[in-house]
């Protein structure tokens, strides 16, 4: 039969949308029939959802271990070389980390235009069959496979720069293994800039039609808050300062808002999931679709505690520590923080600090952690090229972000806590963003310190955009880290190579005894230089679409 469509987009969508019970309850079969799948409005509904499979694949919780890019950031090291699967290390401190032949841990060509073409065939398929539904009906479902096919899109963007813009369904019957398909008809790609404009148009209608809430038996499909979300971020990809500061305004006025506690934000034990703030989020259900973060952030101190092996894939880096204030909204200073009158370097640190990093003498999970080399949670030097940390920091510290310390059943069934893929606090940060470049100073300050003001920071005052922007930046870096954006953000500022490029990251070594501790800065990535030339701004087609698709150029430099 032509147009089969399988199951297989019922099962995983329950990671990214609502884990209820009649999804989970569903009898497995080989495959739905158009009849089937179009026989209810329930049916028809688990056959749309699995567009938001692009989302669970790229999950920076579900799937952070080649998702987390803060990794390739200044912001996090990851621990590694080749044990974590991701190539991060390799593709920061050696050549041969990218190549011609393609973008390497970021390549997503083949992936994001399979999601394309099922987007693509689905749109048919709703003007085919939807009909009886109602108009209204059709148009809410429209607006969500608009806002996954956006998203592929975005995906696909901020790696190769403009890319062919197939708007077309799969085959003449909208079959998904029909013969001849369009994604096989030769197309020239689309400048960056009309490639962003595609992405906003696609958001622009889904922001038009979607939901403003869903019930809960769909919770985590796409609202109009997600897409005017969406619609600030990639309006700063293609430098529309006026619609990135529209699209925040128009969040606050759909009732955004910021969470009272940024550290409940991310753990699933203090109702992150009830937020007005997350206004898009992949969810997980604890034992039945979760997922192995806490086990593989953790410390290594919990190995012996709960009798399983914790890896801390991720660690923050000193470069990411000292951009936190004291809690009275003073610059942290590693010459000055005794002569301040500070009992260490870290407990009077501001509140997303302390959500966010596990330092030498935290308390956490009923114990304390000690970093020092002989200690439970032990510091260990990089190797280039082995990794050899064996689970231990490289930095002197651990993630504590997303991290459930009250999960004591992560050993046996894993984590639940869901993915923030956007939240209202990187809207207003946008829109901060979006004032500078357009001139209006005190309107994109006001932004800033909306944010800042939720963990008690003073108001800042800057004269000026690029006083502003150096802000906005800063900013941008302890409210959001972790939750991977740094190193899209060095990439749109084209500020990477001078991050990046030639650097190394630091940590901290601790050594001494309680009360006579001693702070020395270490090279945490094994003596090497990092690599960021030119041309990683734009990474490679890959070499089976140029040539196959003759129309399709490959990016300069390469």
């Amino acid at each position: 039969m032509k147009a089969l469509k399988s199951i297989a987009f019922a099962v995983a969508l329950a990671a990214t949308v609502s884990c209820n019970s009649d999804v989970l309850g569903l009898n497995r079969t080989d495959a739905f029939s158009d009849i089937a799948v179009w026989s209810s409005t329930d049916n028809a509904d688990l056959y749309i959802v699995g567009a938001y499979n692009t989302f669970r694949e790229t999950s920076n919780v579900g799937a952070f271990e080649k998702n987390f890019t803060d990794g390739m950031s200044d912001l996090f090291k990851d621990t590694g070389w080749y044990s974590h699967d991701n190539g991060m290390n390799i593709s920061l401190l050696m050549e041969t980390g990218f190549n011609s032949a393609g973008a390497g841990i970021f390549e997503c060509w083949d992936n994001c235009y399979n999601r394309i073409r099922i987007c693509n065939t689905m749109l048919l398929d709703i003007d085919r069959y939807g009909a009886k539904f109602g108009e209204q009906w059709c148009a809410v479902r429209a607006a969500e496979v608009r806002f996954c096919r956006a998203y592929n899109y975005y995906r696909l963007a901020r790696v190769y720069g403009g890319v062919p813009l197939r708007t077309e369904h799969s085959g003449a019957s909208g079959g998904i293994s029909d013969g001849a398909v369009a994604e096989d008809i030769p197309m020239e790609r689309a400048s960056e800039q009309d490639t962003y404009r595609f992405i906003l148009e696609d958001l622009s209608l889904a922001a038009e039609y979607l939901p403003e809430f869903w019930p809960l038996k769909w919770k985590g499909r796409a609202t109009k808050l997600s897409a005017w979300a969406f619609i600030s971020r990639i309006a700063l990809y293609a430098e529309d300062w006026d619609l990135a500061r529209q699209a925040a305004d128009k969040c606050t006025e759909l009732g955004a808002g910021l969470a009272p506690d940024y550290a409940a934000l991310f753990d699933a034990t203090k109702g992150q999931d009830n937020s007005k703030e997350v206004l898009f989020a992949t969810y997980y259900l604890q034992g039945k679709l979760a997922h192995n973060y806490d086990r593989r952030m953790r410390p290594i101190g919990d190995s012996d505690k709960y009798g399983i092996e914790c890896y801390a894939y991720f660690c923050p880096t000193e470069e990411l520590v000292s951009l936190y204030e004291w809690s009275d909204g003073s610059t942290f200073n590693w010459d000055t923080w005794q002569a301040e009158g500070h009992p260490d370097p870290y407990s009077d640190r501001e509140p997303r600090f302390h959500a966010t990093v596990l330092y030498h003498g935290a308390e956490w999970d009923g114990r304390t952690i000690d970093i020092t080399p002989s200690g439970a949670d032990r510091f260990s030097e990089f190797e280039l090229q082995t990794g050899n940390v064996m689970g231990c920091t490289c930095t002197g510290y651990y993630t504590r972000k997303y991290v459930q310390e009250s999960n004591s059943n992560f050993p046996t069934k894993y984590s639940d806590q869901c993915d923030n893929v956007i939240r209202y606090a990187e809207v207003l940060l946008n829109k901060a963003e979006a004032c500078a470049m357009l001139g209006e100073i005190n309107e994109g300050a006001a932004a800033l310190n909306e944010v800042r003001a939720r963990v008690g920071l003073p108001a800042k005052a800057p004269g000026s955009k690029e006083e502003l922007m150096d802000l906005v930046r800063r900013e941008r870096c302890v409210e959001l880290a972790g939750e991977g954006l740094r190193y899209w953000d060095l990439r749109r500022w084209k500020l990477a190579t001078s991050v990046i490029d030639g650097k190394n990251v630091t940590g901290i070594k601790v050594t001494g005894t309680p009360g006579a501790y001693t702070y020395t800065r270490v090279d945490a990535d094994g003596g090497a230089k990092r690599i960021f030339p030119e041309k990683y701004y734009y990474f490679a087609i890959p070499a089976a679409e140029t040539s196959n698709n003759k129309l399709c150029k490959q990016n300069p430099l390469w």
